[in-house]
């Protein structure tokens, strides 16, 4: 079940109306610490510096959303929720506001060398565009989840390429160079299976660099010509 239990504005109130509020109340504190100093009252002077005191702790619960973002709140490493409603909130200042973004990221994986399913060494990269959709499991279940997303993701890449071929000439056969739009979608899968317990959601994956490793390329571009030949001579006969 997912960790996710979004704070709405009752457990975590406008932070606005609670400024005014504890304002309000250092004013008030203020006036009456001054009417105990003119009337040299001790009791009533340690009574006010004390609500002082407590009025400057509840100042202290103020925080900000920023658009696209949320606050993970923990109460002596106890997760209580998460506040992702954007502008001034308050919450109960012992409570720890840890910000995560929401915002959509992309990075590009290294390019890997990898055989693919002929034994054939290739050089592959890929292009990664995800977001946290669950701030709990971010920070919970993985250890630093932008970390998690690139070395899992570069796993995907060579795990995928190892399934399929770089280029076939056989009808109805995937291939990592003819079937784009099938490998960005296989790739995507891939990749979401491994990143759903960090709470991210993957939006897009796609290839961006595919070869042949330089110490063969010379050797398959030869190949790729034959093989064009014998396919057209096939055809004509």
């Amino acid at each position: 079940q997912p960790m996710i239990r979004t704070l709405t504005s009752s457990s975590a109130p406008s932070g606005w109306a609670a400024l005014l509020l504890l304002l309000g109340a250092l004013a008030l504190n203020v006036t009456f610490l001054v009417f105990a100093v003119q009337d040299g009252s001790a009791a009533m002077l340690i009574l006010q510096i004390l609500l002082m005191l407590l009025i400057s702790f509840l100042l202290a619960g103020l925080f900000v959303v920023n658009p696209n973002e949320g606050r993970v709140l923990q109460l002596f490493d106890r997760y209580t929720g998460t506040a992702n409603d954007p502008g001034l909130r308050w919450a109960n200042p012992l409570l720890t506001k840890r910000a995560i973004s929401l915002r959509v990221r992309n990075f590009e994986t290294e390019r890997s060398k990898v055989n693919d399913t002929d034994g054939n060494p290739i050089e592959m990269a890929s292009v990664v565009v995800w977001k946290v959709v669950d701030t709990a499991e971010a920070s919970f279940e993985v250890d630093d989840y932008v970390n998690y997303v690139h070395v899992q993701s570069e796993s995907a890449v060579r795990n995928l390429a190892t399934r399929y071929p770089y280029d076939t000439t056989e009808a109805g056969q995937l291939s990592l160079r003819g079937s784009t739009g099938e490998i960005a979608g296989e790739l995507k899968t891939e990749i979401q299976s491994r990143l759903h317990k960090a709470g991210v959601q993957v939006l897009e994956a796609r290839i961006t660099h595919l070869a042949y490793a330089p110490e063969i390329a010379s050797a398959m571009l030869q190949r790729q010509q034959a093989g064009a030949m014998v396919a057209a001579r096939t055809l004509i006969v």
